[in-house]
């Protein structure tokens, strides 16, 4: 076997390989190159998507795992039955930059950073003791790939929550941690039914160490709990099978620890038990599950008979889909009342559904295997590759002369190396690898979730803020459907400055949309206190600006942790010396620096910024901004810059895409570039005399670890 480059007029340069025996590879240098741009293209998605080239840490915890990726939040209502989101509450934790507390208050991180690598948490339980709330809950070892029982503490009613360790770890699966009281001691049955029964576990040094007590029953129970009712104590659990666990079981004893006598009336048909089981108003509630909880008001129990309806719970289901930490499902509720009579309540929530993990794969591999397969026929039928089977097997196989008509019918007789060939190749090439890019995104991207990112373990979140008109109502409808849906978005306030106000129901939102009608038309507006805000963050974004949520949330992350700060998405450099020139962001770049961002996207302290905007001080500065209706923006710089001593006072966070839509739509109010820059620049100068300069406060990129600063 040899090869060698050989010359055709009629098809250009190939490379072919001889095959003595009668069959023949000719490989196409277009096919060559393509299958070099397939490997750079499986290298850059594999990079994208790596760890280290985000700026993360590889941790052992919080991984993605095929059972999902579960959270714990917190509600809290009147009842049972209005229970509401502590972010609903308005609860202010300064020590962990949650302005307001968001759920969840408890995660797969809050255990890791802790020392105890998790994947995810559920199934909470809570149990009050001297004046402070325990949870148990079941914590995910990525190492074992097992359930452990973890306790956290909380002494602030719920709102946070620390995490003191594992409370109960054995060699097989543990969930569902029941925890209860019995003649003065502390009592955990959790759901240990892979290893074929139910045992009973008390508290020597409460909480975190627990002796098995007795094995009280020898069936593999699921989600069991116990409780007292009429003078007997009564099991409740479901019996896992192939398929479901659709069918209840109830027991019954004299004592916790048996003997149990089963009920005359099992199988009972029900859902799997979802929680510990309350009374309310003398009247006795079941939790259940399938994808959400579900509550069963008990009306008959007795050693006989059992009967139970489905009531209202009266909890409104998450709006925002997977960037919600509970937009999938949610199956465990326990409710506690509180010592000021409020009523407590920890869910758990997952964004994903089981087997999440492996969907992904499975159709990411099966889309680059199709772009792979799908570019090697085609550039096959072009006559780009040809791999011919041996004569004997051709004479062996009656299906060849099938295939090669075939072949005919399909061939394409487009010619490689005329325009017409090399378009129709990179088009396919192209093509082929969007496919394949696609097919790494799924193995390698995640859910598509728009996660938020927690500070010290918490989460919180921001009121987005636009300021527009009747003229941009287009703008406004994309702008709300799109940025409601992002995870930390509590309100959209508009600022309405002139015009018809639309109605709220021509706005697809996820969360509350206020407007706030302004009696003059000025930019001065966007920065008013507003006294209706109950959000410590406020996101200043235009109106036509459209970026992914993923872009928000990491510079709402950026801005917990700097709150004295202006971060935004729009980095300038104000250089000296005078006369000062107002800029794009290309000249910032040029010198690796920036001294101020644009508050067209800028996260502010909404009572810092709009108290210094509205201060005596900053009344001409304001006046300008009405005379010249432009540089409200460059404005606020100068009053950040002004009441810093030293330091950085602006912080940049690089957005992965921005667009402006006011391009499409023609009624941006900047639309001559350079007379925008002439006037901004006038402001420049004006603002340097009266608050000092900014030329002495350049702030360099690339200079965090996170990478989010390029």
């Amino acid at each position: 076997m040899g090869w060698s480059p050989t010359s055709d007029k009629t098809h250009g340069s190939r490379w072919r390989v001889h095959d003595n025996g009668g069959g023949a590879c000719i490989l196409h240098p277009l096919f060559v190159s393509f299958l070099l741009c397939i490997s750079f293209g499986v290298f850059y998605m594999f990079y994208l998507f790596s760890g280290s080239n985000l700026g993360y840490e590889i941790s052992v915890g919080c991984q993605d795992d095929n059972e999902g990726s579960w959270g714990i939040g917190v509600f809290y209502g009147d009842s049972p039955f209005s229970l509401k989101p502590i972010e609903d509450m308005n609860i202010w934790d300064n020590r962990s930059a949650a302005w307001p507390v968001a759920n969840p208050v408890l995660t797969c991180a809050s255990v890791t950073d802790a020392g105890i690598p998790s994947n995810f948490v559920l199934d909470p339980f809570l149990y009050a003791k001297d004046d402070m709330l325990y949870m148990f809950f079941e914590s995910k070892n990525p190492i074992t790939r097992q359930g452990d029982i973890g306790v956290a503490r909380s002494m602030d009613d719920g709102a946070t929550w620390e995490h003191l360790g594992v409370a109960l770890d054995k060699d097989w699966h543990l969930s569902h941690p029941y925890v209860f009281d019995y003649n003065g001691q502390i009592y955990m049955m959790p759901d240990g039914s892979r290893n074929g029964d139910l045992r009973l576990y008390r508290a020597t040094e409460f909480p975190l160490k627990w002796k098995l007590e007795k094995i009280i029953l020898g069936r593999p129970l699921v989600d069991a709990f116990i409780i007292q009712h009429e003078e007997k104590y009564w099991i409740f659990g479901s019996i896992r099978s192939r398929i479901t666990c659709q069918h209840l079981e109830i027991w019954y004893s004299n004592s916790p620890f048996g003997p149990w006598t089963a009920h005359r009336k099992n199988p009972i048909s029900g859902p799997l038990n979802g929680g510990r089981p309350f009374l309310y108003n003398g009247n006795l509630y079941r939790l259940a599950h399938d994808e959400r909880v579900r509550v069963f008001k008990i009306e008959i129990f007795s050693v006989n008979n059992y009967k139970e309806v489905e009531v209202d719970l009266g909890m409104k289901n998450p709006t925002k889909g997977k960037n919600a930490w509970n937009g999938a499902r949610s199956h465990h509720l326990n409710v506690h009342r509180l010592r000021t009579g409020k009523w407590l309540a920890v869910a758990d929530g997952d964004r994903t559904l089981y087997g999440d993990v492996t969907r992904r794969r499975i159709v990411g591999c099966g889309l680059v295997v199709t772009a792979g397969s799908i570019i090697y026929v085609i550039c096959w039928l072009l006559g780009f590759v040809k791999c011919l089977v041996t004569h004997n097997l051709k004479r062996k196989n009656p299906a060849y002369l099938v295939w090669e008509r075939l072949k005919l019918r399909l061939r394409l007789n487009i010619n490689p190396n005329t325009y017409t060939g090399k378009f129709i190749f990179a088009l396919l090439v192209m093509i082929s690898v969007m496919i394949m890019c696609v097919g790494f995104w799924y193995i390698y991207g995640g859910n598509g979730a728009d996660k938020p990112y927690s500070v010290n373990s918490r989460f919180s979140q921001f009121t987005l803020l636009a300021m527009t008109y009747d003229a941009r109502i287009w703008n406004l409808k994309m702008y709300v459907k799109h940025y409601s849906r992002c995870a930390s978005v509590r309100e959209i306030v508009v600022v309405w400055n002139k015009g018809k106000l639309p109605d709220l129901n021509d706005l697809d939102s996820t969360v509350p949309v206020r407007f706030r009608v302004e009696e003059q038309n000025s930019l001065n507006n966007r920065f008013r206190p507003d006294p209706l805000i109950k959000t410590k963050a406020v996101l200043e974004l235009d109106d036509d600006i459209m970026m992914n949520c993923d872009d928000l949330e990491r510079g709402f992350k950026i801005w917990r942790e700097n709150p004295q700060r202006l971060v935004g998405f729009y980095p300038r450099l104000v250089t000296g010396p005078p006369p000062l020139m107002y800029r794009p962001e290309k000249h910032a770049r040029k010198h690796n620096g920036y001294n101020m961002v644009l508050t067209g996207a800028a996260f502010v302290d909404h009572d810092v910024a709009f108290e210094r905007y509205w201060g005596k001080e900053a009344e001409p500065g304001r006046n300008m901004v009405d005379e010249v209706f432009n540089c409200e923006d460059v404005l606020m710089n100068f009053l950040y810059a002004n009441a810093t001593v030293g330091g950085v006072s602006v912080e940049y966070v690089k957005p992965a895409w921005a667009i402006d839509t006011s391009k499409f739509s023609g009624v941006a109010i900047s639309g001559n570039t350079q007379a925008h820059y002439r006037v901004r620049s006038q402001c420049l100068e004006k603002f340097s005399r009266l608050y000092g300069g900014l030329t002495d406060r350049k702030v360099e990129f690339r200079r965090r670890k996170d990478g989010w600063d390029l």
